[in-house]
């Protein structure tokens, strides 16, 4: 495979998922649903939220469409229920308040409770979300030729996975230095708008299927 193909595949996944991830964005989300937490067990968690990021995006690239299929479900169906998900949890962060929630949360969390949250709600929906898991069904769909079961390209797709998800964990690792940066209140301000975009994200996905199945009709 030529260096300059390797490197346009490449550059495709990674610049295709970051925006849609969007880690830096999270990073308050990630924070406010950790908040009370030591940083040993906020580094673990980010640790889990990367290795399950990578995962889940590495079956829906290479199985979802099997796995679609096996069960009778259209990437439609996936992308509301994920909407609904995440418009669920952009709501609920919206109206969470900043002293109850860090209360609520043991200063020591236990490994069954980092592993419980790492994937739901933290990887799923919100950090691979329904808009990341239909793109990478999208990539997963480009990389196989008919009667093809390996090329290059699949290589190099799962490399710009793992650069993505290694992302992803640098961000939530680094979450309470990068909140940090624009201080108390402008975390706060930035958490809300987070979560607004959140809710927002969740909705608009909703609006696109119904549109898209209206202009079916």
């Amino acid at each position: 495979m030529p260096l300059d193909a390797a490197l346009k595949a490449l550059f495709l996944v990674i610049f295709t998922l970051l925006p849609i991830i969007n880690p830096i964005g999270l990073a308050p989300i990630y924070l406010q649903m950790t908040a009370g937490w030591p940083e040993e067990a906020r580094k673990a968690m980010a640790r889990r939220i990367g290795v399950n990021s990578l995962v889940l995006l590495i079956a829906a690239t290479f199985l979802g469409s099997l796995v679609l299929r096996f069960f009778g479900l259209s990437l439609d169906a996936v992308r509301i229920g994920g909407g609904l998900l995440v418009a669920s949890s952009g709501w609920r962060l919206l109206r969470s308040d900043d002293t109850a929630s860090k209360d609520s949360v043991a200063s020591e969390p236990t490994d069954e409770l980092i592993s419980s949250r790492a994937f739901y709600p933290l990887t799923f929906p919100l950090t691979c979300g329904p808009g990341s898991i239909s793109v990478a069904l999208t990539l997963g769909a480009g990389l196989f030729g008919e009667g093809e079961y390996w090329n290059p390209s699949i290589l190099i797709a799962m490399l710009g996975l793992a650069f993505v998800s290694f992302v992803v964990y640098l961000c939530y690792r680094s979450a309470p230095k990068l909140v940090s940066l624009i201080g108390h209140t402008g975390s706060i301000v930035m958490l809300r708008l987070s979560a607004f975009i959140l809710l927002c994200l969740g909705v608009q996905i909703l609006m696109d299927v119904g549109f898209k199945l209206a202009r079916g009709r």
